[in-house]
């Protein structure tokens, strides 16, 4: 077994033909990994991204080969997979205005490119889902690309079939939420090819790192809104005055464990199943 990459939470690993994707207990915001790893954040999010890709079967093709055939050091955390040429763009699907869509919506009235109706605030539902691409860097910050950007870069039919299964998870992910109270605000897929030329999904799925998770009954378009997420971290660490630049600032117990706290709930709700160390 070789590692063949470090990502900012994910390590991948070569195992004969096949990938070891393994997700630590690390956290990042702004692109940039803090000191301060969150207990069980790893295992929750592989347990979480396996349901999901039970949950969308043959409907949408994936990269899974097992959640169980894993070395023990890695058991819970990792996720055996098929090997892909992965696109270089990160498909984002929006629902409701915030983060950086905010800000470009309050900047230019659009997101990625997509002309969005006037008197919006932040935590407005959009009057539907939109596909807002953006690049995938390697170092620094992904950027806003439009649709027509990927189409250029990946090829018109590509494109178009990233933005169908894009929208398709999204949407059917953000149905099944709703129905246990939670708003899926926006989420980041990622997509490559297989052995045959598939597109397929591939990393995690509708999890606290990639998603805005917000509580239906506690919504309300106008303010920041109460996160199941990791923003409870970004919100710490915009508040202490850090300049986003590395190294990051060591993350106080109290917010590590109201953060362990809300990826637990969150892994709860959605799959109704109950979240102890075991559960992995």
């Amino acid at each position: 077994m070789k590692r063949i990459h470090g990502g900012k939470v994910r390590d991948l690993y070569q195992d004969g033909d096949d990938i070891l994707l393994v997700a630590s207990d690390r956290i990042s915001v702004y692109d940039v990994v803090l000191p301060t790893p969150v207990p069980d954040k790893g295992a929750l999010l592989t347990q979480l991204s396996l349901w999901w890709f039970e949950h969308f079967g043959d409907r949408v093709p994936n990269h899974v080969i097992s959640g169980t055939d894993v070395p023990a050091e890695f058991a819970g955390r990792a996720i055996r997979c098929r090997p892909l040429k992965m696109v270089q763009v990160e498909c984002i699907a929006r629902g409701y205005l915030a983060g950086l869509g905010l800000r470009e919506y309050r900047e230019h009235g659009t997101v990625s490119g997509v002309t969005l109706p006037p008197g919006l605030v932040e935590g407005s539902k959009l009057p539907e889902p939109i596909f807002t691409p953006t690049t995938k860097a390697t170092e620094g910050h992904d950027e806003f690309i439009t649709f027509d950007d990927v189409v250029r870069q990946e090829g018109a039919e590509t494109a178009e079939r990233l933005r169908e299964l894009t929208l398709a998870v999204y949407r059917e992910g953000a149905e099944h939420a709703a129905r246990q109270g939670i708003i899926v605000a926006d989420t980041k897929l990622e997509f490559g090819r297989d052995a045959d030329g598939v597109l397929t999904l591939g990393d995690e799925v509708l999890t606290s790192d990639s998603s805005r998770f917000w509580p239906a009954d506690e919504w309300e378009p106008g303010r920041p809104q109460y996160a199941f997420d990791k923003q409870v971290v970004r919100d710490w660490a915009t508040g202490t005055g850090w300049d986003r630049t590395p190294p990051g600032p060591e993350i106080p117990p109290d917010v590590v464990e109201m953060t362990r706290g809300r990826y637990i709930e969150v892994y709860e709700r959605i799959t109704g199943r109950r979240w102890s160390p075991t559960t992995s």
